[in-house]
């Protein structure tokens, strides 16, 4: 990302939405890992087994990802450094090698949701078996590819195009639909269930899993940087209000719509019975007959395949600024791609051609879940440098704030270790 940053200009004077507007994008860039695929099997799932009781883990974990994003910024922009060079610079290499690795692992398993959404979405328009659909997916580098000719703005202009889509689909949905507010509003209050529940809980681990997502934060810390503000404290602090302003603003939509995906899912199917939806196929199966809409099926599959695409390119950034940052490696962005598609589509079609989509469901939900486990790997390390004053300089956060960021790592260790101890010896 080095030729990128610097890259997009900021205006100096004028107005202050001129300069609101040149930091418009790696707030939505983000964003795209908040509502991808894998949140959609977590939220359908949720919603239909439990109704509107997992919202306040939606919310819950949006405002820790509001956060953790804001600090991964506020890193970048400080330190010009982002997570993955912070990490080599002050961790002994062998263990940045195996922060790469866990790193590595969990793009991985947000690329595994990609291509079983995108394959999914493929097969629900045109008919495209989940096979041929999880393989042609491999393809979408070229994308990726032309956009970056075309420089950041034209990737960013791109991803909000397609956040938009998404949002439209699901506006119409939940207007469709018509849940009642006050269970609504209710399902945002913490229940005991989510933590006693084991079920319960492996879902909401599964959906902090697909919000708060590791890779995420390495991509923040380095788009921040593409901006042309002035490197000296001054234009930092106005980098650093103007990005988190941008990126808080844009998680609120990622909020809105893996709320809605699972309102929709509680108003829908938990309301009529159906608690054992799961599966994308059976929503998209369910959703015209049971609305009485034939067009909000179309809808469901349009915006999952929007999420898919978008998804696809955050990661391929994601995956180059990682490798970049931990091994000093530059590998090019169309063999980077094929590689760790290549990793994801593997079991994606074994599992397609043992199990069915029953298996593909499965798979989806267990790739959140493991993306939950390697947040600590991310969080930690991000906590630990920008509450340090060596580091930071006078950016260093307040105090409060560094307890909150304690806090929020905290919860994210204690519920790993509780799904652990749950699936393994409870």
């Amino acid at each position: 990302m080095g030729a990128l940053n610097a890259s997009v200009r900021v205006p100096t004077q004028g107005q202050w939405l001129r300069r609101f507007l040149a930091f418009l994008g790696p707030g939505y860039m983000v964003s795209v890992g908040y509502m991808d695929p894998g949140n959609w099997a977590t939220d359908l799932a949720g919603g239909s087994q439990f109704g509107y009781t997992l919202l306040c883990v939606i919310l819950l974990s949006n405002l820790m990802a509001i956060v953790l994003q804001a600090l991964a910024a506020r890193l970048g922009i400080a330190t010009g450094r982002d997570l993955a060079q912070a990490c080599r610079d002050h961790y002994p290499r062998p263990v940045a090698f195996v922060l790469w690795v866990v790193c590595e692992i969990a793009i991985i398993a947000c690329d595994l949701a990609e291509v079983i959404g995108t394959a999914i979405a493929l097969n629900l328009l045109f008919g495209i078996p989940l096979v041929a659909g999880a393989i042609i997916t491999a393809v979408d580098v070229f994308l990726v590819l032309y956009l970056m000719r075309h420089g950041f703005r034209a990737l960013e202009a791109f991803i909000i195009a397609m956040l938009l889509v998404i949002f439209a689909c699901f506006a119409v949905q939940i207007a469709l639909a018509a849940p009642p507010v006050a269970e609504v509003l209710g399902g945002f209050i913490p229940r005991a269930e989510v933590v006693t529940n084991p079920a319960a809980l492996y879902i909401a681990i599964g959906i902090i899993g697909a919000t708060v997502m590791p890779h995420n934060l390495y991509l923040h810390s380095s788009i921040v940087q593409t901006r042309d503000y002035p490197r000296d404290d001054a234009g930092k602090r106005m980098a650093i209000r103007w990005a988190v302003t941008d990126s808080t603003i844009a998680l609120m939509l990622a909020l809105f719509i893996n709320a809605a995906i699972l309102i929709m899912a509680a108003t829908v199917f938990h309301k009529a019975g159906h608690t054992d939806v799961q599966e994308i196929e059976q929503a998209y199966a369910l959703l015209s007959p049971m609305l009485g809409v034939g067009i909000a099926s179309t809808l469901f599959a349009v915006a999952l395949l929007a999420s898919g695409v978008n998804s696809t390119v955050t990661a391929t950034l994601a995956g180059q600024i990682v490798m970049e940052g931990f091994l000093h490696l530059r590998m090019p962005t169309w063999a980077r791609r094929l590689v760790t598609r290549g990793i994801a589509i593997v079991p994606v079609v074994v599992i397609t051609a043992l199990y069915g989509s029953e298996g593909t469901a499965k798979l989806l939900v267990f790739s959140q879940v493991l993306l939950s486990m390697q947040l600590p790997f991310a969080v930690i390390p991000l906590v630990r440098f920008v509450t340090d004053r060596e580091k930071m300089g006078r950016f260093v956060i307040a105090p409060w704030l560094a307890s909150l960021a304690w806090v929020i790592a905290a919860i994210i260790v204690v519920l790993n270790m509780k799904l652990l101890y749950d699936t393994f010896v409870g």
